[in-house]
């Protein structure tokens, strides 16, 4: 059974969505739209796509995927998963998701009603270090779980040309550093130790070339008692060849021990009492951030071929937002807030 996918965008990001679908077995991108002609002749030529659109709804009418991806911005996802679900055409659509919780919703109420599967694009939990840790946890390696910790210290976000040679439209976002890059590790905290339940958070902007928060604190509340702490500052990095490989440095501790990611993707245990040691996993260094992207693509692939369970469908990802407009609401009114 061959899957049939359009992709729906041309920017920066789009490239690893590309070059994931097209190493897949029996998957064919039948087609790309773009409102650019020039990045969409270059991806067209760059990844092999025979078949390019200005306008995707005459994509969809022309190829009729059996998939739509939209690696398109937030302001098209709406009309584009429309245009999907009026032609029942199941879709992946990448995060922010819509822009808001108000237009997220409006959107999984759409897919529900059309009877299309509905995925979101959130590839941070299929980074296999994050894989790992959840097969440890799964296994009592860490014993009862007692927290999480994630310092995001990517170091791209100092001066005034901050963001502008990769992706721009960072440096006007009114909402930044939560609602484009901890989004990521909210939906992580939540696929490593269980529902959020509060949160508190103090959010700042350092540095003024940019509109939105680039700094910040938040502490999370989870339903089993379990506490974490999400420090991110985009300005400063930490060790690493590259820091947007893992983002940032990550602890989980339990009764029997801890688990550490340093910015090598490298993971480290250490039994309760006993001295650290590497934990040694099997990843690839291909793709974006040990191929996550491609890991993701496989996954809704299988879910649409054979029916195994789904992560990530649209209805599962509103809970990241509503986290997302409690943080906002902490930092706001300078107080926790239950979930």
């Amino acid at each position: 059974m061959t899957i049939r996918v359009a992709v729906a965008g041309t920017g920066y990001f789009a490239q690893f969505h590309y070059d994931g679908w097209r190493r897949i077995r029996d998957v064919d991108v039948v087609g790309a739209a773009s409102l650019d002609p020039d990045s969409l002749r270059a991806t067209a030529e760059r990844f092999g796509i025979g078949r390019t659109f200005d306008d995707a709804a005459r994509m969809l009418d022309e190829v009729r995927p059996d998939l739509l991806d939209i690696a398109a911005p937030p302001a098209a996802h709406r009309p584009l998963l429309e245009a999907a679900a009026a032609r029942g055409i199941d879709v992946i659509c990448q995060k922010p998701l819509g822009g808001d919780l108000e237009t997220a919703r409006a959107m999984v109420e759409v897919a529900e009603a059309a009877g299309i599967t509905f995925v979101v694009h959130e590839n941070f939990r299929f980074q296999p270090w994050h894989r790992e840790a959840r097969e440890l946890i799964d296994q009592g390696a860490l014993g009862d779980l007692y927290g999480i910790g994630f310092r995001l210290r990517p170091g791209d976000g100092q001066g005034p040309d901050a963001y502008l040679a990769r992706q721009p439209y960072f440096q006007t976002m009114a909402r930044f550093l939560v609602h484009e890059t901890a989004i990521h590790l909210i939906d992580v905290f939540r696929f490593l130790m269980g529902e959020v339940s509060g949160v508190y958070a103090r959010l700042r902007r350092l540095n003024p070339a940019i509109r939105g928060e680039d700094a910040g604190l938040i502490v999370f509340d989870f339903a089993n008692g379990a506490a974490g702490v999400f420090d991110g500052n985009r300005l400063v990095d930490h060790p690493a060849d590259d820091t947007r490989l893992t983002m940032g440095e990550m602890w989980v501790e339990g009764s029997a021990g801890y688990l550490r990611l340093d910015g090598f993707g490298r993971l480290f245990r250490k039994p309760h009492g006993a001295s650290e040691r590497p934990h040694p996993y099997v990843w690839q260094a291909t793709g974006f951030a040990g191929d996550s992207v491609h890991l993701l693509q496989t996954h809704v692939v299988r879910h649409l071929r054979d029916g195994t369970p789904l992560e990530n469908s649209g209805r599962a990802y509103l809970r990241n937002l509503e986290i997302e407009e409690a943080v906002y609401g902490s930092a706001g009114a300078g107080g926790r807030l239950s979930l």
